[in-house]
Protein backbone atom coordinates (compact mmCIF):
# COMPACT_ATOMS: atom_id res chain seq x y z
CA UNK A 1 0.00 0.00 0.00
CA UNK A 2 1.38 3.24 -1.36
CA UNK A 3 1.77 5.97 1.98
CA UNK A 4 -0.65 8.29 0.15
CA UNK A 5 -3.49 5.47 0.78
CA UNK A 6 -2.26 4.84 4.65
CA UNK A 7 -4.97 6.56 7.03
CA UNK A 8 -3.76 9.17 8.62
CA UNK A 9 -3.35 9.40 12.11
CA UNK A 10 -5.48 11.35 14.15
CA UNK A 11 -4.39 14.45 15.89
CA UNK A 12 -3.79 12.23 19.25
CA UNK A 13 -2.27 9.04 17.55
CA UNK A 14 -0.16 12.00 15.54
CA UNK A 15 1.10 13.42 18.93
CA UNK A 16 1.88 10.02 20.53
CA UNK A 17 3.98 9.27 17.24
CA UNK A 18 5.63 12.22 17.59
CA UNK A 19 6.74 12.35 21.64
CA UNK A 20 7.64 8.72 21.06
CA UNK A 21 10.60 10.43 19.11
CA UNK A 22 12.35 11.35 22.64
CA UNK A 23 14.51 8.06 23.05
CA UNK A 24 16.33 9.88 20.26
CA UNK A 25 16.82 13.25 22.20
CA UNK A 26 20.81 13.68 23.05
CA UNK A 27 19.64 13.64 26.36
CA UNK A 28 20.79 10.00 25.79
CA UNK A 29 24.11 10.84 24.34
CA UNK A 30 27.27 9.52 26.04
CA UNK A 31 28.34 12.39 26.39
CA UNK A 32 25.11 14.49 28.00
CA UNK A 33 24.83 11.23 30.27
CA UNK A 34 28.22 11.61 31.48
CA UNK A 35 27.71 15.30 32.66
CA UNK A 36 24.08 14.47 34.03
CA UNK A 37 26.15 11.66 35.81
CA UNK A 38 29.30 14.44 37.35
CA UNK A 39 31.70 12.10 34.95
CA UNK A 40 32.87 15.56 33.07
CA UNK A 41 35.87 17.26 34.10
CA UNK A 42 35.87 21.66 34.01
CA UNK A 43 37.56 21.35 30.53
CA UNK A 44 34.82 19.14 28.71
CA UNK A 45 32.18 21.21 30.58
CA UNK A 46 33.40 24.67 29.51
CA UNK A 47 33.88 23.22 25.83
CA UNK A 48 30.19 21.73 25.70
CA UNK A 49 29.01 25.42 27.60
CA UNK A 50 31.02 27.34 24.57
CA UNK A 51 30.05 24.91 21.51
CA UNK A 52 26.30 25.36 22.63
CA UNK A 53 26.66 29.15 22.38
CA UNK A 54 26.79 29.17 19.00
CA UNK A 55 23.46 27.39 18.69
CA UNK A 56 22.20 29.72 21.38
CA UNK A 57 22.70 32.58 19.25
CA UNK A 58 21.61 30.58 16.28
CA UNK A 59 18.02 30.13 17.39
CA UNK A 60 16.59 33.61 16.71
CA UNK A 61 18.34 33.77 13.35
CA UNK A 62 16.41 30.36 12.79
CA UNK A 63 13.18 32.07 14.16
CA UNK A 64 13.73 35.60 12.08
CA UNK A 65 13.97 32.61 9.11
CA UNK A 66 10.16 31.48 9.80
CA UNK A 67 8.93 34.54 10.20
CA UNK A 68 10.21 35.50 6.60
CA UNK A 69 8.90 32.83 5.38
CA UNK A 70 5.45 33.06 6.79
CA UNK A 71 2.51 34.77 5.45
CA UNK A 72 0.22 34.47 8.33
CA UNK A 73 0.15 37.02 10.93
CA UNK A 74 -1.36 35.55 14.14
CA UNK A 75 1.53 32.32 13.21
CA UNK A 76 3.92 35.70 13.80
CA UNK A 77 2.12 37.19 16.70
CA UNK A 78 3.37 33.89 18.57
CA UNK A 79 6.52 33.40 17.31
CA UNK A 80 8.15 36.26 17.54
CA UNK A 81 7.87 35.89 21.00
CA UNK A 82 10.64 32.86 20.53
CA UNK A 83 13.03 35.28 19.19
CA UNK A 84 12.41 38.02 22.43
CA UNK A 85 12.93 35.45 24.37
CA UNK A 86 16.61 34.67 23.09
CA UNK A 87 17.53 37.92 22.05
CA UNK A 88 15.95 39.83 25.07
CA UNK A 89 13.78 42.58 25.56
CA UNK A 90 12.96 45.66 28.02
CA UNK A 91 14.50 44.55 31.15
CA UNK A 92 14.76 40.74 30.08
CA UNK A 93 18.35 40.55 29.06
CA UNK A 94 17.22 37.48 27.15
CA UNK A 95 18.22 33.51 26.75
CA UNK A 96 21.64 34.71 24.92
CA UNK A 97 22.92 36.47 27.73
CA UNK A 98 21.66 34.16 30.19
CA UNK A 99 23.94 31.41 28.23
CA UNK A 100 27.18 33.89 28.47
CA UNK A 101 26.61 34.24 32.11
CA UNK A 102 26.30 30.35 32.15
CA UNK A 103 29.67 30.63 30.36
CA UNK A 104 31.01 32.68 32.99
CA UNK A 105 30.10 30.50 35.99
CA UNK A 106 32.02 27.58 34.63
CA UNK A 107 35.15 29.46 34.43
CA UNK A 108 35.02 31.11 30.73
CA UNK A 109 35.18 34.77 29.42
CA UNK A 110 32.93 36.90 28.00
CA UNK A 111 35.20 37.50 25.51
CA UNK A 112 36.29 33.81 25.03
CA UNK A 113 32.40 32.88 24.53
CA UNK A 114 31.21 35.61 22.33
CA UNK A 115 34.64 35.36 20.61
CA UNK A 116 33.14 31.93 19.56
CA UNK A 117 36.94 30.90 19.21
CA UNK A 118 36.29 27.43 20.61
CA UNK A 119 33.24 26.80 18.77
CA UNK A 120 34.15 22.94 16.88
CA UNK A 121 33.59 23.12 12.92
CA UNK A 122 31.68 20.07 13.31
CA UNK A 123 29.23 22.07 15.36
CA UNK A 124 29.43 24.87 13.00
CA UNK A 125 28.21 22.53 10.30
CA UNK A 126 25.50 21.04 12.42
CA UNK A 127 24.06 24.34 13.62
CA UNK A 128 24.65 26.30 10.01
CA UNK A 129 22.51 23.12 8.54
CA UNK A 130 19.89 23.31 11.12
CA UNK A 131 19.52 27.35 10.04
CA UNK A 132 19.63 26.98 6.15
CA UNK A 133 16.57 24.17 6.89
CA UNK A 134 14.55 26.85 8.17
CA UNK A 135 15.55 29.65 5.62
CA UNK A 136 15.19 26.59 2.91
CA UNK A 137 11.93 24.81 3.58
CA UNK A 138 8.34 26.02 3.86
CA UNK A 139 7.55 27.70 7.18
CA UNK A 140 5.40 24.83 8.39
CA UNK A 141 8.39 22.41 8.19
CA UNK A 142 10.65 24.95 10.03
CA UNK A 143 8.38 24.92 12.82
CA UNK A 144 7.42 21.38 12.90
CA UNK A 145 11.76 20.98 13.30
CA UNK A 146 11.17 22.92 16.86
CA UNK A 147 9.05 20.02 18.54
CA UNK A 148 12.87 18.88 20.20
CA UNK A 149 11.48 21.60 22.47
CA UNK A 150 8.96 18.68 23.30
CA UNK A 151 11.77 16.88 25.11
CA UNK A 152 13.56 19.60 26.67
CA UNK A 153 12.44 20.37 29.68
CA UNK A 154 13.46 17.19 30.96
CA UNK A 155 17.25 17.93 30.25
CA UNK A 156 17.12 21.28 31.65
CA UNK A 157 15.51 19.85 35.28
CA UNK A 158 18.29 17.33 35.10
CA UNK A 159 21.08 19.93 35.00
CA UNK A 160 19.35 21.59 37.95
CA UNK A 161 18.67 18.83 39.73
CA UNK A 162 22.00 16.94 39.32
CA UNK A 163 24.89 19.61 38.32
CA UNK A 164 24.96 21.42 41.78
CA UNK A 165 26.15 18.34 43.33
CA UNK A 166 28.35 17.38 40.41
CA UNK A 167 29.74 20.67 40.10
CA UNK A 168 29.80 22.70 43.00
CA UNK A 169 32.75 24.80 41.00
CA UNK A 170 29.94 26.09 39.20
CA UNK A 171 28.64 29.35 40.02
CA UNK A 172 24.65 29.07 41.03
CA UNK A 173 23.61 31.84 39.08
CA UNK A 174 25.11 30.52 36.16
CA UNK A 175 21.63 28.00 36.58
CA UNK A 176 18.98 31.07 35.04
CA UNK A 177 18.97 30.02 31.63
CA UNK A 178 18.15 26.21 32.31
CA UNK A 179 15.30 27.66 34.99
CA UNK A 180 14.05 30.01 32.36
CA UNK A 181 13.70 27.23 29.39
CA UNK A 182 11.30 25.63 32.08
CA UNK A 183 8.39 28.05 31.70
CA UNK A 184 9.27 29.01 27.69
CA UNK A 185 9.46 25.59 26.23
CA UNK A 186 6.17 24.40 27.60
CA UNK A 187 4.60 27.55 25.54
CA UNK A 188 6.33 27.10 22.97
CA UNK A 189 5.82 23.47 22.46
CA UNK A 190 1.74 24.27 22.40
CA UNK A 191 2.52 26.93 19.57
CA UNK A 192 4.65 24.54 17.43
CA UNK A 193 2.22 21.35 17.97
CA UNK A 194 -1.09 23.59 17.09
CA UNK A 195 1.22 24.56 13.91
CA UNK A 196 2.08 20.44 12.66
CA UNK A 197 -0.84 19.08 14.32
CA UNK A 198 -2.70 21.31 11.94
CA UNK A 199 -0.90 21.32 8.53
CA UNK A 200 0.56 18.22 8.58
CA UNK A 201 -3.37 16.45 7.97
CA UNK A 202 -2.60 13.57 6.15
CA UNK A 203 -0.33 10.04 6.26
CA UNK A 204 2.00 11.55 3.71
CA UNK A 205 2.20 14.84 5.56
CA UNK A 206 2.61 13.25 9.02
CA UNK A 207 5.24 10.84 7.62
CA UNK A 208 6.87 13.97 6.82
CA UNK A 209 7.20 15.42 10.20
CA UNK A 210 8.31 12.32 11.30
CA UNK A 211 11.13 12.85 9.08
CA UNK A 212 12.00 16.07 9.66
CA UNK A 213 11.68 15.89 13.46
CA UNK A 214 14.52 13.25 13.03
CA UNK A 215 16.14 15.55 11.03
CA UNK A 216 16.60 18.05 14.29
CA UNK A 217 17.17 15.25 16.55
CA UNK A 218 20.13 14.30 14.36
CA UNK A 219 21.09 18.21 14.57
CA UNK A 220 21.41 17.68 18.04
CA UNK A 221 22.95 14.32 18.39
CA UNK A 222 25.98 15.35 15.99
CA UNK A 223 26.64 18.19 17.96
CA UNK A 224 27.11 16.58 21.22
CA UNK A 225 28.75 13.91 18.48
CA UNK A 226 31.43 16.94 17.86
CA UNK A 227 32.63 18.01 21.12
CA UNK A 228 32.91 14.09 22.53
CA UNK A 229 35.47 13.48 19.96
CA UNK A 230 37.05 16.58 20.80
CA UNK A 231 36.99 16.48 24.99
CA UNK A 232 36.83 12.88 25.45
CA UNK A 233 40.48 12.12 24.72
CA UNK A 234 39.30 10.08 21.12
CA UNK A 235 42.45 9.34 19.46
CA UNK A 236 41.76 9.10 15.40
CA UNK A 237 43.79 7.00 13.24
CA UNK A 238 46.89 7.50 15.36
CA UNK A 239 46.79 11.19 15.56
CA UNK A 240 46.29 13.32 19.08
CA UNK A 241 42.68 14.38 20.23
CA UNK A 242 41.98 17.61 19.30
CA UNK A 243 41.95 20.29 22.33
CA UNK A 244 40.48 23.05 20.65
CA UNK A 245 39.96 24.42 24.55
CA UNK A 246 43.53 24.62 24.39
CA UNK A 247 44.06 27.10 22.18
CA UNK A 248 43.48 25.33 18.92
CA UNK A 249 40.63 26.17 17.48
CA UNK A 250 38.91 29.34 15.69
CA UNK A 251 42.74 29.55 13.60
Amino acid sequence: MKMDELRAWSPEEFEQQLRAMGDRYHIHHPFQVMMNRGLCDRRQIQGWVANRYYYQISIPIKDAAILANCPEREVRRHWVQRILDHDGYGDDAGGIEAWIRLGEAVGLTREEIVSQRHVLPGVRFAVDAYVNFARQRPWQEAAASSLTELFAPTIHQSRLDNWPQHYPWIEPEGYAYFRKRLTEAPRDVVNGLRITLAHFNTRELQERAIEILQFKLDVLWSIVDAMMLAYCGVQVAGWGAYTPMDGKAGS
